[in-house]
């Protein structure tokens, strides 16, 4: 049995701002190893479960956070961006499961880091009329792919949003979120044990997330006009508003590739101070 581990950072343990989790700080440079640990517990669990293959994809940023030379040597590292479908690089292998580690809440939520794809210049994203955080985005992805969800962890908004979209999952609050740049964290130690435990005890209760109904429609509101100008010059969005596109397709895959070109638009579009 293979399964996949995205490992985002904004919800790893310990993390609660920007440069807990922003490549070259000295407090990245920490966390990462934090990160590095949630995902060896996680695949610690799922080999103790039976799973044979694990490939973990990088999905955070830069895409090189993770210490390879830390990791359980049973994996494989899938690092580095530039990948078709993102967070969920990987899915065309078609793995049995997936695990979201380190994932967080969707833009306008007080959970930490808030966001999807964009730290701040998406204000608000839906698909079929739902928030769409960059969880539920990639678990109905992996619904059709085949690929149930198994394991989620972040903090307790994060949590809450998979107890929706993927009610079979284990989920790990590794820390309750106080504002968006602060919560009461678990130690790490207390936090790998609990994620061994939920990845080892998930994988034989797994099941598909539910899909909504096709076509899929997806609404991205932005912070700034500029980058929804930029955005809907990619053919299939539509401008709705001076703040807002809409863009349709008969796929989730297509959604997701679609919404990593009208993201990229976007963030070019955006002035570092005025967005």
């Amino acid at each position: 049995m293979r399964a996949l581990i995205s490992a985002d950072m904004e919800g790893a343990t310990g993390v609660t701002c920007p440069d807990d989790c922003r490549p070259g700080s000295p407090q990245w440079d920490r966390f990462r190893r934090l990160l590095t640990g949630d995902v060896n517990a996680v695949a610690a669990g799922f080999f103790a479960a039976g799973v044979t293959e694990i490939v973990v994809n990088e999905a955070h940023a830069s895409m090189r956070n993770i210490l390879i030379e830390d990791l359980d040597p049973r994996v494989r590292l899938l690092t580095g961006r530039h990948k078709s479908l993102g967070m969920m690089e990987g899915a065309h292998e078609h793995p049995a499961l997936v695990a979201f580690v380190g994932y967080h809440s969707a833009p306008g939520t007080p959970g930490i880091l808030s966001h999807t794809f964009l730290g701040s210049e998406i204000t608000d994203v839906r698909l079929n009329g739902r928030t769409m955080s960059e969880g539920y985005l990639n678990a109905m992805l992996a619904a059709e792919f085949g690929i149930a969800v198994a394991v989620v962890s972040g903090d307790d908004h994060t949590c809450a949003d998979a107890s929706d979209y993927a009610p079979s999952s284990w989920r790990v609050e590794v820390k309750q979120a106080v504002d968006r740049y602060s919560a009461v964290c678990r130690t790490p130690a207390e936090t790998a044990e609990e994620l061994e435990r939920a990845a080892r005890e998930s994988v034989p209760a797994a099941s598909l997330s539910e899909l909504p109904e096709s076509p899929y429609r997806c609404e991205v509101e932005f912070l700034g006009t500029s980058s929804a100008k930029m955005a809907s010059l990619v053919p299939t969005v539509e401008l709705t508003s001076p703040r807002r596109v809409r863009f349709e397709a008969a796929s989730i895959e297509r959604i997701y590739e679609c919404f990593i070109v009208v993201s990229a638009m976007a963030k070019a579009a955006a002035e570092a101070v005025y967005g």
